[in-house]
């Protein structure tokens, strides 16, 4: 029984360890439901950026719209395989 609960805490701990969302509104945040994803990749865990994803080219010159920037379910999975190299992948969604 004891070893289950201990599976069931590591299960738990990968799963949702990662898990989080940051919104960020600009100007007046989005004003349609138009939305352009891109993922943004890290080394050693989420410090040192690999590529430039940027929101401003992803909003297309529009002056209003919403940046969320999380980790999905989908960046958990790939994590749990490139973690082990200490690089992280993050979804970020622009809608204008």
């Amino acid at each position: 029984m004891f070893k289950k609960i201990i599976a069931l805490f590591i299960i738990c701990t990968f799963l949702f360890s990662g898990c989080y969302t940051m919104t960020h509104k600009v100007g007046n945040g989005a004003q349609g439901n138009t939305t352009t994803e891109e993922r943004a990749w890290y080394i050693l865990w989420g410090l040192v950026p690999i590529n430039n994803v940027d929101s401003q080219a992803m909003a297309g010159g529009a002056s209003d719209y919403t940046i969320v920037t999380q980790a999905t379910v989908v960046d958990v999975i790939i994590g749990a395989f490139t973690g082990i190299v200490t690089v992280a992948p993050r979804t970020v969604k622009v809608t204008k």
